[in-house]
């Protein structure tokens, strides 16, 4: 779906005069802007955002073309290469490097050399940086782990897990009360991806679990094998809602809304909806994936999601403004409020929003993640691989006596990939 975001000079000399002589910064032309934040509340926080920058640059000509998620990842290559946006969302990463390699995304460093962008998104520069340099900026990250019905575990009298013992035994009385203990929806794989990276991760360790993604550790090894050991002891216990390789991830929230379900393994952008479908605070929980192998450091999955430039650019002048509004102080503290993408902002400049997933997920993040920090897998494996992988992942929820084929298959694909 498209709009066209357009405010007229006389309306923003009205707007500056409000504002106590904000004046524009001269940009001209058509900036054509390409999004997959198609979910109602990330769709409505992008198109306030660029009202904004339409607002500070009345005699731009902005137009935002909004894609569905799962079809933009399909697209993105075609409309790179051929009649290029001017901006375009994506990821950090691994999942930006195909483009990067193939000359598709402009190198942004110039604007990585302000100590305004620097030094303030230091912590993120690592996750934009491929041969040392930069080729975008990050416009959010957020935690994943444990949302859970609080007063479900009320009701049962059950206490937020620290160990992979607890996690079963809580699992257990959820079970025989009638209810399963984790929605998911594996319909497009990646949600089984994320269990797999906090699996490995409390299984084997951070280290270890960037070295299988990247090729130099073995699907076949024993430390992979315990991983889907200690998995399959979830599948097992029916721990999983039923048929969930037929239902997204938003499919997949009812079963947690209605009570069906008491948790969902999710990043944090799963609140808006929860709540969004009536659930209150008061009912809702977070906690921190529990430690499965005593003494390995815990690990966390903090997905960066980011703004980049393609190559093929008309309006790289007022592309690289709209990267630096982006990633300002205000507008970060902004977008990233709970009322919005309810996310972390990126810019140390800014500030958390009063809300407990955000501040929950912050504390967790600063200081009670030493092991590291993952973008996701499939944005720290290649494509190609991840791809790959995430369909031995859902078929071994589905049949999990099937984990030799699939750890054959892709100790073969990992040798054809990475070769």
């Amino acid at each position: 779906m498209r709009s066209m975001l357009k405010t007229s000079a006389a309306a923003f000399a009205i707007l500056a005069a409000s504002m106590g002589g904000a004046s524009a910064d001269g940009l001209t032309g058509d900036l054509r802007i390409f999004l997959d934040t198609s979910n109602p509340a990330p769709r409505a926080t992008m198109e306030k955002m660029i009202s904004q920058f339409q607002e500070k640059n009345p005699d731009l000509n902005i137009e935002t073309t909004v894609i569905d998620r799962e079809a933009y990842k399909t697209q993105i290559r075609n409309f790179l290469s051929a009649n290029a946006p001017d901006v375009a969302t994506w990821y950090a990463a691994n999942r930006m490097r195909p483009y990067v390699e193939a000359g598709l995304f402009e190198d942004v460093s110039d604007l990585w050399a302000d100590p305004a962008i620097g030094d303030n998104l230091a912590s993120t520069k690592g996750a934009m940086t491929i041969d040392g340099k930069q080729w975008g900026v990050p416009y959010t990250y957020y935690q994943w782990g444990v949302y859970y019905r609080k007063d479900i575990f009320d009701e049962l009298g059950l206490s937020e897990p620290t160990t992979w013992e607890e996690e079963k035994a809580n699992c257990q009385k959820i079970i025989d009360a009638g209810k399963k203990c984790y929605t998911i929806g594996t319909k497009f794989l990646w949600t089984a991806g994320g269990w797999f990276d906090y699996l490995n991760m409390r299984t084997n360790g951070f280290d270890f679990h960037m070295d299988l993604l990247t090729g130099k550790a073995k699907w076949t090894s024993d430390e992979v094998r315990q991983t889907f050991a200690n998995w399959r002891e979830l599948i097992d216990m029916g721990a999983f809602i039923d048929n969930h390789q037929t239902y997204s991830w938003q499919e997949a929230l009812p079963f947690m809304v209605k009570g069906d379900a008491a948790a969902y393994l999710m990043g944090n952008f799963a609140v808006a909806p929860l709540r969004d479908a009536g659930l209150t605070d008061d009912q809702l929980d977070f906690y921190q994936f529990v430690e499965i192998t005593p003494g390995v450091e815990k690990a966390e999955d903090a997905p960066t999601d980011t703004f980049h430039i393609p190559a093929n650019a008309q309006n790289k002048e007022a592309a690289r403004e709209f990267l630096k509004f982006v990633v300002s102080p205000d507008i970060q503290t902004q977008i990233n409020d709970g009322k919005n993408l309810g996310q972390l902002p990126v810019n140390a400049q800014s500030s958390v929003d009063k809300d407990k997933f955000l501040e929950q997920g912050f504390e967790m993040l600063s200081t009670n993640s030493p092991g590291g920090v993952a973008q996701f897998f499939d944005r720290d494996a290649p494509a190609e691989m991840a791809k790959v992988a995430m369909e031995g992942l859902q078929e071994f929820m589905v049949k999990p006596d099937n984990l030799d084929k699939i750890l054959d298959r892709l100790d073969r694909a990992q040798e054809r990939i990475y070769k």
